[in-house]
């Protein structure tokens, strides 16, 4: 069967689904998720995202120059859900939500509390790449539950991390597959 080229993206599934957290310039807390997003290098920690460049969450990355990138687990995948309506940019996605926003060390930009991990990071760049923005921030620092660690082996069978599928629809790891 072809496939729409529009649609491309849906068979290359499922994908980690992130929540972006940011502050406008008027000090509104925003929390929007995301499917398209990769690690982009190590030295230095480089994380990418895109998004529709009409998104308040990349109008608040450009004027403020910040954003987290939170990880959550299927305990708040309702929430995730609500952070992804159209609420109206004078209201904060978080609230309505009923998340809880976290004061950062690094950034403005919030972190939400019930996420088992994020990351905050700064703008590096930003690139128009198709009918998306390509948003590249450097890492400044990375918060993980202690019982999602072993050392500094990730423990992901135990995260309840999301991966998105399409639409409402997200899976959950169900193997580790290790090759020896």
């Amino acid at each position: 069967m072809e496939l729409n080229l529009k649609k491309w993206y849906r068979i290359l599934a499922p994908r980690p689904v992130v929540l972006v957290s940011t502050v406008s310039s008027e000090g509104i807390s925003n929390a929007a998720p995301f499917s398209f997003v990769t690690p982009v290098s190590s030295d230095p920690p480089l994380i990418a995202f895109a998004s529709s460049p009409k998104h308040e969450t990349a109008k608040n990355i450009l004027d403020t120059g910040d954003f987290v990138v939170n990880l959550p687990s299927k305990d708040i995948v309702r929430q995730l859900w609500i952070c992804a309506d159209s609420i109206p940019d004078n209201e904060s996605e978080i609230d309505a939500a009923k998340l809880t926003a976290e004061k950062s060390l690094k950034v403005r930009s919030p972190g939400i509390k019930e996420c088992f991990a994020r990351y905050e990071c700064e703008l590096e760049s930003h690139h128009a790449a198709g009918d998306h923005l390509l948003i590249i921030g450097r890492i400044l620092r990375v918060d993980v539950k202690d019982d999602l660690m072993e050392g500094e082996k990730f423990l992901v069978e135990k995260s309840g991390f999301l991966m998105h599928i399409e639409g409402p629809e997200f899976g959950l790891l169900g193997e580790v597959v290790k090759v020896k």
